[in-house]
């Protein structure tokens, strides 16, 4: 079997401290990509716990706090996290317990996971919760977790690495080749097994770490950017003079363009969010910058960096002129990220790294002649842009204003801009129950209590950690936007509307300033016929070097 351990060097973390939010409120920097999908996979958003609130699951989609994920018999997905993988086995229920930027919580009801972690810092936590117990994952290596549904036991598999598996007060340490069975919930029995024998879903997995090793794309982009590997099959990366590395993609159609082939969903606390449709659609559009170079686009990822910033997308909004189609044009090298979202100066560094920051009228945006525009329902309703795109004109594309945000709000169904999933599961979220926590004197094993296993109906799963707040249902958010749509809540406004409080105006201030009247989108008779891509305008070449 592979061992993720020749990839990077393994190194120890302690056990994980509680997890605050930053005093700002800064989003946090990272998510997980919904790299993979095999089969059936659902999709249920923080917040929503309603049957109806199910979709299937796409690629490069974004999860984060709250989100949950069911595979079907015989479905698989796969989650890239930075500097980890997760991969579930159906039937699976898993949900994104908590994601900051140094913690990582999933929580399992049943089904299989495994989880690849390439480097752990000692800033850095994994948490993975189940009815039966926490496994706490204290270095890079190789673990497997499977819940079993039908007799109320969970099995902990350590191939390579370090984790500590938290059963009510007590504690036992797992080293690379050890495995655990615990039994029931009040008590739990712990059981130390033989270690299982591999399975088709245990190669499988080996099989998808093995590329990363010996990606080129690595060099340019560091490890902590998920997707990095499939540049790799999907373009070719050159040198300029002038930038330095960039990346140009090699499977793209005809009239291509960034942010054209994909939709906008809304996402919390981000609000809308490209979803790209190409199977290496993600680092290029949540970081780094993008160019038009040598008659064909290209990607700059800027400078490499440990931790970098996740952006929902890379673009500056604008208005080309017309009641009900919304515009946008990706950024060019060094031109500076302004989010539409509630952030923190520090935030703002973070994701504008080596960016002198200027007001959004001040800068000379060499891409802005690659407007794409459309209605704004494709907005709303997370629907696909390629085959809605509005033809606009050079002297429009020449008055188009730059505007912060687009001033429409989603509705139900562009959360995730997928249809309603056939057969979602009609279990409800399972419980996270968090227990004590004290580390044991030594790692001797834990002697079996004689009382027989206790079943729980929906499990509890057990946890060191609190899990993060759930978000408000989507109705609440929904009524929140009406003074100011298409902007996301401030925290503020949230936590009034758990309070059962009117959410209140939003007090950060926009740049630039929009003091437009909202407007409604009109809604389509039926669907328009696909329009062709607009014009290519003239070439430039982007100024500066990339960020």
């Amino acid at each position: 079997m592979f061992t993720i351990a020749t990839l990077l060097l393994m190194q120890a973390a302690p056990a994980p401290a509680a997890v605050a939010l930053s005093d700002s409120g800064d989003p946090p920097g990272r998510v997980a990509r919904i790299a993979l999908l095999e089969g059936s996979v659902a999709l249920q958003p923080s917040g929503e716990t309603g049957a109806s609130s199910w979709s299937d699951a796409s690629i490069n989609y974004a999860l984060t706090s709250g989100d949950r994920l069911y595979a079907e018999r015989g479905g698989r997905a796969e989650l890239q996290v930075g500097n980890c993988t997760l991969r579930i086995n159906g039937v699976a229920d898993l949900t994104i317990a908590t994601l900051t930027d140094d913690f990582l919580q999933v929580s399992l009801a049943t089904g299989t996971l495994r989880v690849s972690v390439y480097e752990l810092s000692d800033s850095d936590s994994v948490e993975v919760d189940t009815p039966n117990g926490a496994v706490l994952l204290r270095r890079a290596g190789t673990y497997r977790i499977d819940v079993s549904e039908s007799d109320d036991a969970t099995t902990a598999a350590v191939d390579n690495g370090l984790a500590d598996v938290a059963a009510g007060e007590t504690t036992q340490s797992l080293h690379g080749g050890d495995a655990l069975r615990l039994e029931g919930s009040d008590p739990i029995r712990v059981t130390t097994i033989p270690f299982p024998r591999s399975d088709d879903f245990d190669r499988w997995s080996a099989a998808r770490d093995q590329p990363l090793g010996a990606s080129a794309s690595a060099q340019y982009v560091g490890r902590d950017v998920p997707g990095y590997d499939e540049l790799d099959r999907a373009g070719q990366w050159e040198t300029d003079a002038d930038y330095g590395p960039v990346w140009y993609p090699t499977t793209v159609v005809v009239g291509w363009a960034p942010y054209r082939f994909g939709r906008w969903v809304w996402i919390d606390p981000w609000g809308w969010t490209w979803v790209d449709d190409a199977p290496w659609g993600w680092a290029p559009f949540h970081y780094g910058r993008w160019g038009y170079l040598h008659s064909r686009w290209g990607w700059f990822p800027g400078p490499r960096r440990r931790h970098p910033c996740y952006a929902p997308a890379l673009v500056v909004f604008v208005s080309v002129g017309r009641v009900g189609v919304q515009g946008w044009f990706p950024l060019g090298p060094r031109e500076p990220y302004h989010p539409w979202y509630h952030h923190g100066d520090r935030y703002r560094d973070r994701i504008n790294p080596d960016i002198v920051e200027a007001r959004p009228r001040d800068v000379r945006y060499v891409n802005r002649p690659q407007v794409t525009a459309v209605p704004a329902w494709t907005f709303q309703r997370g629907e696909a842009v390629g085959r809605r795109v509005v033809r606009v004109t050079n002297a429009e594309v020449d008055r188009a204003e730059i505007i912060a945000h687009p001033r429409f709000s989603p509705v139900r169904r562009g959360v995730t801009g997928t249809r309603a999933a056939p057969q979602a599961p009609a279990t409800p979220r399972p419980v996270i129950q968090v227990t004590p926590w004290r580390r044991p004197a030594s790692a001797a094993p834990v002697a079996k209590p004689a009382a027989p296993p206790t079943r729980r109906v929906p499990p509890h799963v057990i946890a060191r950690n609190p899990p993060a707040p759930q978000a408000l249902p989507f109705p609440t958010r929904q009524k929140g936007m009406q003074t100011d749509p298409g902007r996301p809540l401030e925290p503020e406004q949230r936590d009034n509307l758990r309070e059962g409080k009117p959410a209140g105006p939003h007090r950060d201030a926009e740049d630039p300033p929009d003091r437009r009247p909202a407007q409604a989108a009109p809604k389509p008779k039926s669907a328009p016929p696909p329009q062709a891509a607009p014009p290519k305008r003239p070439q430039q070449r982007p100024s500066g070097r990339p960020s």
